[in-house]
């Protein structure tokens, strides 16, 4: 299964994955792990079975609100990072979180905290994000 490129392709795969894991159908392994994602998060569950309301959708943080894709993307982003352990160390990091806070979904959302704050550094400093500056932060906390 490819990747959308485009941001209303891939919301659009969300919503699909989501509507397939409740239907019971079979779902791609992408769509396992978003479904899996999309779970934990109660929250999204209407949203993403209101048709096409949040594919298209703006969310904007200046008006506190939380993007529901980017949170799940991240996520995502993290589970890939501890299954291939990239940078290398991540996977010790997140079985040390998951062990001290006994929760992965919050083991988690530590980790999904610091990735946006490395990224949205690298964003700012028009460069690549700095996996040993990201390494070490997810190690303090």
């Amino acid at each position: 299964m490819l990747i959308p490129q485009d941001r209303e392709s891939l919301r659009r795969m969300y919503v699909e994955a989501w509507r397939k894991h409740c239907d019971k159908a079979p779902l791609q392994p992408l769509e396992a792990q978003i479904a899996d994602v999309v779970d934990l998060h109660p929250e999204y569950h209407l949203l993403l079975e209101s048709a096409a309301e949040p594919i298209h959708r703006e969310w904007s943080p200046e008006d506190g609100e939380t993007n529901p894709f980017l949170h799940m993307g991240m996520h995502l982003a993290v589970r890939e990072q501890v299954t291939t352990d990239r940078p290398t160390g991540i996977k010790s990091v997140h079985q040390m979180l998951v062990s001290r806070t006994g929760d992965v979904h919050l083991a988690e959302h530590l980790m999904i905290e610091v990735l946006g704050e490395t990224l949205w550094r690298a964003q700012r400093d028009g460069r690549p994000p700095d996996e040993a500056s990201y390494l070490e932060a997810l190690r303090r906390l």
